[in-house]
C-alpha cells in the first residue's frame, strides 16, 4: 500500500476542484497577483497567501509575486515562510533593498538578529534615503552596553 491518498476533492482535477473541468475559467498570475493585493489591502494576509502561492506556481521567480507572497506570509505570522520567500526573491534580484529589508524583519521574528542586522545593513546601504531600513537597523543593533 503506498499510504493514505488525498481525498479526490482535494486533488487536482478531482471532485470539487475548482479548477476541474474545461469550461473552467483559469485566472492568471497577474489576476491572482492583483486578488492577492486586493486581500492584503483588507488585512486578510493569510488568505493572500493562499491566493498569491497560486499565483507563484504559474510564474515561479517572478519578483512582484514573490515579494507580494513574502509580505503576506509575514503578515500573517508565517516568519518562516516569509524568510524563506525573501530569499528566494535576493535569487532573482540580489540588489533589492526591499527584499533585505523584509528579510531582516523576518530573521529579527525568528530570533536571529546577527542574520537580521546583516540584511538590514545592506538594505540601508542600497537605499541611503530610506529613514524606514535606518529605523530598522537601529532597532536591530545592540545597545552601546551589550557591544562586545
Amino acid at each position: 500500500m503506498d499510504g493514505p491518498r488525498e481525498p479526490a476533492a482535494d486533488r487536482p482535477g478531482g471532485a470539487g476542484d475548482p479548477d476541474d473541468g474545461p469550461d473552467v475559467e483559469r485566472e492568471s498570475a497577474y489576476e491572482l497577483l492583483q486578488r492577492g493585493r486586493e486581500l492584503m489591502r483588507g488585512r486578510h494576509h493569510a488568505q493572500a497567501a493562499v491566493v498569491l502561492e497560486r499565483a507563484a506556481r504559474i510564474e515561479p521567480g517572478r519578483g512582484s509575486i514573490l515579494e507580494a507572497l513574502g509580505r503576506a506570509y509575514y503578515n500573517s505570522g508565517q516568519h518562516d515562510r516569509a524568510r524563506a520567500t525573501f530569499e528566494a526573491l535576493l535569487e532573482v534580484d540580489p540588489s533589492s533593498h526591499y527584499a533585505h529589508y523584509a528579510l531582516g524583519q523576518a530573521l529579527k521574528r525568528l530570533g536571529r538578529i546577527d542574520e537580521a542586522r546583516t540584511h538590514l545593513r545592506l538594505a540601508a546601504a542600497l537605499d541611503p534615503t530610506s529613514s524606514l531600513y535606518r529605523s530598522a537597523l537601529r532597532r536591530a543593533s545592540p545597545a552601546p552596553d551589550e557591544r562586545g
